[in-house]
């Protein structure tokens, strides 16, 4: 494995995840790598990179039943992007539902939080973490 290869993959189920691809793509900025069982109505397994670095997430349609099975809505993550002030200028322009607007924090950080359509909800900001020791 190289360093450029994901390592932590955040994984979502959708009740309309051609609506979520597009929304995360247009919304946010991430970037299609592969779709699977596209059917017109729903979507078995997709992948979508992080441009800005190595996250990526996975996501597929909501499947009650199979044994890795979520309910749509309710997962939440963080995005460390170098430019907060673009990309929440670039959400407000798609009409994001804000949660928490852009802010600098007690902990070093400018971010701001958002709901997707599903429920989900996204904090984008430049902190990337603490220092490994």
């Amino acid at each position: 494995m190289t360093a450029s290869n994901p390592t932590v993959w955040l994984t979502l189920q959708a009740h309309d995840p051609r609506g979520l691809i597009d929304y995360y793509v247009d919304t946010f900025g991430f970037v299609v790598t592969a779709r699977y069982g596209d059917d017109g109505q729903s979507v078995q397994h997709a992948e979508l990179r992080w441009p800005e670095g190595v996250g990526r997430i996975m996501l597929g349609g909501y499947r009650p039943g199979n044994d890795w099975c979520r309910e749509p809505g309710t997962a939440g993550g963080y995005v460390v992007t170098g430019d907060p002030d673009a990309l929440y200028r670039r959400v407000l322009d798609h009409r994001a539902e804000v949660i928490r607007p852009l802010s600098d924090t007690d902990y070093g950080s400018r971010e701001f939080t958002v709901r997707d359509p599903e429920g989900n909800l996204w904090s984008f900001g430049d902190y990337t973490g603490e220092p490994l020791r």
